[in-house]
C-alpha cells in the first residue's frame, strides 16, 4: 500500500477511534481543548500558556478562556516564571490529575475490554507496535 493509501486508511480509523473513545467517556463538561490542555500538562508537566498552544497548534489566545476555566474549576494552576516575571507557568493541580485519570478511565476500559475480547496476542503487540509507531510520528 503506498503511503496516500496508508494515510487514508489511517485517518478514517483513528477518526473512529476518537469518536468511539469520546462516546465512552464520562461526561464532566471539560471539552476536547480542556482535555488536551490537562493531558499536555500531565505528560510534560509545567508548562506556559504558549507551550501548550505550540503543542495543539492553536493560537495561545484562544486558549484564554479554557485556561480561566480550568483554573476556576482549581484543574490548573499558574505561578509567576522566577526567571521571566512577565511569563506565567500552569501546571496540573492534584484536582486537575484526578480528574484527567477519571475522564480517560471509562474509554481505557472499554477499549482494553475490546482489545483483550476480539484480538489475538500477536495482533495485540502489531497494535502496541503500531501505537508506539503513531506517537513517534505524531512528536516528530
Amino acid at each position: 500500500m503506498e503511503a496516500y493509501e496508508t494515510a487514508v486508511v489511517l485517518r478514517r480509523a483513528s477518526t473512529r477511534l476518537a469518536l468511539r473513545l469520546r462516546a465512552e467517556r464520562t461526561g464532566d463538561g471539560l471539552g476536547s481543548t480542556g482535555v488536551a490542555v490537562l493531558g499536555q500538562l500531565h505528560r510534560r508537566g509545567r508548562l506556559t500558556a504558549s507551550e501548550i498552544a505550540t503543542a495543539e497548534r492553536v493560537q495561545p489566545q484562544s486558549l484564554t478562556r479554557v485556561l480561566a476555566g480550568l483554573e476556576e474549576q482549581g484543574l490548573i494552576s499558574r505561578q509567576q516564571d522566577v526567571e521571566d516575571r512577565r511569563r506565567n507557568t500552569i501546571e496540573l493541580t492534584p484536582a486537575g490529575r484526578s480528574l484527567l485519570r477519571e475522564h480517560m478511565k471509562s474509554s481505557d476500559d472499554w477499549l482494553a475490554e475490546a482489545i483483550a475480547e476480539r484480538l489475538n496476542p500477536t495482533e495485540q503487540a502489531v497494535l502496541e507496535l503500531a501505537a508506539g509507531i503513531l506517537d513517534q510520528l505524531l512528536d516528530g
